[in-house]
């Protein structure tokens, strides 16, 4: 569904304020969610990463640092 910016602006003036708000916690949540899904991306690549280190030649070269 696409949905264009400016009708959300006309039918958000058209809501109560105690919508509004809800409206932008909602709002809120989303961005959150957003975040969230970000980091674990984020953390999922650097596991990933870690993984490359991890094997017995580079542990030995660690060994002798």
């Amino acid at each position: 569904m696409s949905m264009n910016r400016e009708e959300l602006k006309r039918m958000i003036d058209r809501i109560t304020e105690q919508e509004a708000a809800e409206v932008l916690d909602f709002i809120g949540y989303l961005n959150m969610k957003r975040e969230l899904e970000a980091l674990k991306n984020l953390e999922q690549t650097s596991i990933t990463s870690m993984d490359f280190w991890d094997n017995p030649v580079d542990d030995e070269v660690w060994n002798d640092v």
